[in-house]
């Protein structure tokens, strides 16, 4: 037998007794390899709002559809990505992202090529001294790195309030779709 990371690498035959240990905890029996351990990373969720109401008391509606058919068999994966895809809740975080990033690129991208042709073709203008040995194109050129931190502060903001909150809880259904059709509990 071949020898990998120092553990005998079995033939596939027979069922393992233990689950491979990741990211350093403790290897779990196979018979609990899919139960919600606290040191799940979704076992926190409700930190994120999963579960709040809409703030009237009642539960908001349910975006994604179940994962069970009719037979309640479950879908196959690629069908229940496609439905989350299709969800009403999918498309609004996509229509958020495109109303920040669309706008912020045409802005960002206007102001990039406006300097490189603005040093290029009036290079007096940019030598103007504006105070001591500083010019215009120091200053424009340092207004560059300015306005990409700005950016991207902008962004991440702009995803935290807008977009995480229902991103996460469709991460969330997906997980829970998917969970369903592997055969774990739904």
């Amino acid at each position: 037998m071949q020898r990998s990371k120092g553990r005998p690498r079995g033939g596939g035959a027979g069922q393992e007794s233990w689950a491979e240990p990741l990211d350093g905890h403790d290897p779990v029996p196979s018979a609990e390899a899919g139960q919600l351990r606290y040191d799940d990373p979704w076992y926190d969720a409700l930190a994120s709002g999963w579960g709040e109401s809409a703030g009237d008391g009642a539960y908001g509606p349910q975006v994604v559809p179940s994962a069970r058919t009719a037979s309640g068999a479950g879908t196959a994966a690629a069908e229940v990505y496609l439905e989350v895809q299709r969800s009403a809740a999918f498309q609004e975080v996509r229509r958020r992202y495109r109303r920040f990033v669309v706008p912020a690129f045409v802005a960002f991208f206007a102001w990039y090529v406006g300097y490189v042709v603005a040093a290029t073709t009036v290079p007096d203008v940019m030598a103007r001294p504006v105070a001591g040995a500083v010019n215009v194109a120091m200053v424009a050129g340092l207004g560059q790195f300015l306005s990409t931190f700005l950016l991207t502060w902008a962004y991440a903001r702009h995803a935290r309030l807008r977009r995480d909150r229902a991103a996460l809880e469709l991460r969330w259904d997906t997980q829970e779709l998917t969970r369903g059709m592997n055969g774990g509990t739904s």
